[in-house]
């Protein structure tokens, strides 16, 4: 009882009392696919802005969740379905049904367009640079498009990165080229691969947080059914606290 009282008293603690709205958005790519895409919306003051994008055959649904806990930490975040995905939590990914239907292919790597489109919409609509976050397959296309974007990414969370395209070096080429704040993560089972992903880079803008326990893959380890997500979480709010 009293382990189940620290539990409850840190959420408290640690997420704030901001409240927050969400808006329906569609958008669209360069190729003229629709992309579908919640809007989470922050009353902090001076908020930030953060796009949320998911792993295979999920949707934005990936971030129901923890993207209203994102709110409270002064982020206003855009969640999108990718081309590439399913559905997930009752959440059915419009974006890739769209695509389907106008017959463009739905690989992993497709998705870069509709990630780009939306570093675009969001920064237009803001004009803040953002925090891109990705899980599994997009944890590496987020790395990439930061790269080609960095007049409008101040920093990436990437959640089990991987050389999962046809082009197997994209992550670590972009890690190469990135000068901001990385912070990347994994299950326990996950961290001797993805180490290899940055073995012999000489960066210092890169946090690797490994798990003491066993983690899960992308960034259901955020997710409360997650035994360990508590530790995900309190690294993952260092990475982001303001630095002074």
């Amino acid at each position: 009882m009293k382990f189940r009282f620290v539990i409850i008293a840190f959420f408290v603690t640690f997420f704030s009392n901001a409240q927050t709205f969400q808006n329906e958005e569609v958008f669209p790519t360069p190729d003229a696919v629709l992309v579908h895409a919640k809007l989470y919306i922050t009353d902090a003051k001076e908020t930030k802005m953060m796009l949320l994008c998911h792993q295979a055959r999920y949707s934005k649904g990936e971030y129901k969740e923890t993207a209203p806990k994102f709110n409270k930490l002064g982020y206003t975040c855009l969640a999108i379905d990718q081309r590439s995905g399913d559905k997930v939590n009752d959440d059915v990914n419009q974006t890739a049904e769209h695509a389907k239907k106008m017959g463009l292919p739905t690989d992993y790597e497709n998705a870069e367009m509709d990630i780009r489109a939306a570093v675009h919409y969001l920064f237009n609509k803001y004009g803040k640079k953002i925090t891109l976050i990705g899980s599994s397959y997009s944890a590496g296309l987020v790395l990439k498009v930061a790269a080609a974007e960095k007049d409008k990414i101040e920093a990436v969370v990437s959640f089990s990165p991987g050389e999962y395209f046809h082009d197997s070096t994209i992550v670590r080429e972009s890690l190469k080229k990135l000068d901001i704040p990385v912070w990347i993560t994994c299950s326990k089972e996950e961290i001797a691969e993805t180490e290899k992903l940055f073995k012999g880079l000489k960066k210092n803008n890169i946090t690797f947080f490994k798990p003491k326990k066993e983690g899960k893959h992308g960034s259901k380890a955020l997710w409360e059914n997650n035994p360990d997500n508590l530790e995900y979480w309190e690294s993952l709010k260092v990475f982001l606290k303001p630095k002074k």
